[in-house]
């Protein structure tokens, strides 16, 4: 019967990834269009998927990065600086980008719903703060709550003793770092069916009928998180490697944005980029590192979305705004957004910081971060995939800069 089945599937089964993952997305969307009763019963393969890959990630994370550190031969370059700088470059492009469309398409918002509950933070500096207390959590912790920021820490600082283990020891871990990446790799195979449980799950409970009174609005978000994509990260990868970046973008795109947009979780996209970043053939020193550190700090599509939401508020209660609030504003929502992951509710929450700029009250920014739960369906989903495709993008690029470097001397 197995032998039967298995022949029946065998051409579907040959197919890159990819393409199984597309296959699964028009069969989700053909299912939850035709039968949306049957099409919720299998969100369990969506839950299972997304769940799998968010308990293998902390351990995968930590293993991979200690593995690294411990393993890295003194005086090779790792190129994390150049990875962080050209994270912070692109959150903040974002940001601008996100104010400037703003500008160009004001949008005004109805607040007349409902206040949500959460707990907004009160500064920049309480952002910062709880991040870095968060580094000091105790691990066993940090891997139970998936905490990346205390998880790179512990990995760092292991990975530093264990430079001065013996080799037998080094050995271990990197066997562990075999085994577990085997485990990771058994997990992504299964993504047609899960994304295919996403998909037919998400069309139909959800539907597009409640995002169609906020259209303008989801555009402007959704138009900037493109355009980031496909115009200023491409600029920014042709800027440090001085050659089409189109390439690179696209695979990056293929590779990452499409896992993400479905889990709708970096966290949960970690395996798949760390399994991209290998496919590309970068340095394992770097990515091992730079990829958990993206998913926590590199927020680009955070900050379009604090922007755009934020200024939405600013035109519908007709405040005027100069260009140094402008421009302050898109420092405050890039600077915000490396910190989101520490902030329950994501991005989103953060609204209320970015309004208090303009005096608004946190009654009525509230109202907003409503409006931003109603569309979270797609503004969430396009978040986490521009976030996690330039996470591999950014790191790919500092690596083949320095290679390109090194062949010039």
């Amino acid at each position: 019967m197995s032998a039967r089945l298995y022949s029946i599937f065998r051409p579907l089964l040959q197919l890159g990834l990819i393409t199984q993952i597309a296959i699964g997305i028009v069969a989700g969307v053909i299912l939850a269009i035709f039968l949306p009763e049957m099409a919720q019963s299998f969100s369990l393969l969506g839950q299972l998927f997304i769940k799998a890959l968010k308990a293998v990630a902390p351990i995968l994370v930590f293993v991979l990065v200690m593995t690294a550190i411990s393993g890295h031969q003194k005086g090779q370059p790792t190129n994390i600086q150049d990875v962080i700088i050209l994270y912070g470059i692109g959150t903040l492009v974002a940001a601008l980008v996100a104010v400037g469309a703003s500008f160009a398409f004001p949008t005004e918002l109805v607040l007349d719903i409902p206040e949500v509950s959460g707990n907004p933070p009160g500064s920049i500096v309480e952002i910062l703060h709880n991040l870095v207390l968060s580094a000091v959590t105790n691990p066993v912790t940090a891997l139970m709550d998936a905490n990346f920021i205390a998880i790179l820490a512990w990995a760092i600082a292991l990975g530093l003793m264990l430079r001065h283990s013996s080799e037998a020891t080094r050995n271990v871990l990197s066997d562990m770092s075999d085994a577990v990446s085997g485990v990771v790799r058994m997990i992504i195979s299964l993504a047609p069916l899960g994304i295919f449980g996403l998909v037919a799950n998400t069309l139909a409970t959800a539907g597009i009928g409640a995002l169609l009174g906020f259209g303008q609005l989801l555009s402007v978000i959704v138009g900037c998180m493109l355009f980031v994509a496909l115009v200023t990260n491409p600029l920014i990868v042709f800027f440090k490697l001085r050659q089409n970046p189109y390439p690179l973008v696209f695979a990056c795109l293929r590779g990452s944005a499409i896992t993400a947009f479905f889990t709708r979780s970096s966290a949960a996209n970690i395996p798949v980029n760390l399994e991209l970043s290998e496919r590309l053939k970068l340095d394992a020193d770097t990515y091992a590192i730079s990829i958990p550190l993206g998913a926590t700090i590199n927020m680009a599509g955070a900050a379009i979305t604090i922007s755009v939401i934020t200024l939405a508020v600013v035109n519908t209660l007709g405040i005027p705004v100069d260009f140094p609030t402008a421009l302050l504003l898109c420092v405050v929502s890039a600077l915000a957004a490396c910190g989101v992951s520490g902030v329950a509710g994501g991005s989103l929450l953060l609204i209320p910081l970015a309004t208090s700029l303009f005096g608004i009250p946190t009654e009525v920014a509230m109202q907003a971060v409503a409006i931003g739960f109603v569309i979270s369906v797609v503004q969430d989903s396009t978040e986490t995939a521009l976030n996690s495709s330039t996470d591999v993008l950014f790191t790919a690029t500092a690596s083949r800069a320095a290679e390109a470097k090194a062949k010039g001397k």
